[in-house]
């Protein structure tokens, strides 16, 4: 780890890169119109946190080639894996038979992860564990994202999702596995239909998919700080997580005990044990 100040006080120790447990993923371009000089500020302050810089909303179609990849390569100078997000459903939609060209652009580009997401889409579980499949062929790591919303992905509001009906937690954790056995590493639980635009929490879904996939195997989508906060409070400050760029601080400050809300100031800690 990065030498830091006041290291005479308490914080709890992370796992250094590459990690297996307590894993953040960020957002790059979308929000925020984040360029290279921007990342850079962010990853040599806060760096030796980030694992994982995700392109939302096909972001990356938008820019030079040369800005992408020095994105791309900013990243790497840090050790921090780069995701295209879930373009690959447009990709579907109106280039179905360019798929393969995709992948092979994300490898060629210097991407690390193609996220593999249907929230918009009406597709079956074959076709997308097979999407897994072909992804794993190139040299780029398949990160399948499950979710329990139809429609899930573009912030619509809870009125509107709740008419488009939810999916059974069964379906998406049945899928999930599937990816796991077809190469996947980790998967994305989508936030939409749990913490994120629902007329209430369904914790309880979350629950479920924790404990039948496996929290290792899981990263939670939680883009707000309260969202993040019911994560580490009840997975701990080693659940792996997806947040915007902007929160990544508090996130950090609450995983290491260092501040937090009314709720877990203080409360936030690890054991180590034999571990080591």
């Amino acid at each position: 780890m990065v030498d830091r100040t006041f290291e005479f006080l308490h914080h709890n120790e992370r796992e250094e890169k590459p990690r297996e447990k307590g894993i953040t993923e960020i957002r790059g371009p979308y929000y925020d119109p984040m360029g290279p000089r921007e990342l850079r500020d962010i990853l040599e302050t806060m760096g030796q946190y980030v694992d994982i810089y995700k392109f939302s909303g096909g972001s990356f179609a938008l820019l030079p080639e040369e800005a992408v990849t020095e994105l791309i390569d900013v990243c790497h100078e840090h050790d921090v894996k780069v995701s295209t997000g879930g373009y690959v459903e447009n990709v579907l939609v109106r280039d179905n038979d360019k798929v393969d060209r995709y992948f092979e652009e994300a490898e060629r580009l210097g991407f690390d992860i193609v996220e593999i997401s249907s929230g918009f889409l009406a597709i079956g579980s074959d076709d997308m564990v097979r999407l897994t499949e072909r992804c794993a062929e190139y040299d780029v790591q398949p990160k399948p994202e499950i979710n329990v919303q139809f429609g899930a992905g573009g912030a619509s509001d809870p009125e509107t999702l709740e008419e488009q009906g939810q999916q059974s937690p069964e379906q998406a954790i049945e899928e999930g596995r599937r990816h796991l056995e077809a190469g996947a590493d980790l998967l994305m639980v989508e936030a939409e239909g749990i913490t994120e635009e629902v007329v209430e929490w369904r914790t309880d879904v979350a629950y479920q998919i924790a404990n039948e996939l496996g929290i290792e195997n899981l990263v939670f989508e939680a883009p707000g700080p309260e969202m993040f906060e019911w994560y580490v409070k009840n997975f701990g400050p080693e659940v792996n997580l997806f947040v915007d760029n902007s929160q990544i601080v508090e996130l950090e400050c609450m995983r290491s005990g260092l501040w937090g809300k009314a709720t877990t100031w203080g409360r936030v800690v690890s054991w180590k044990g034999d571990r080591e």
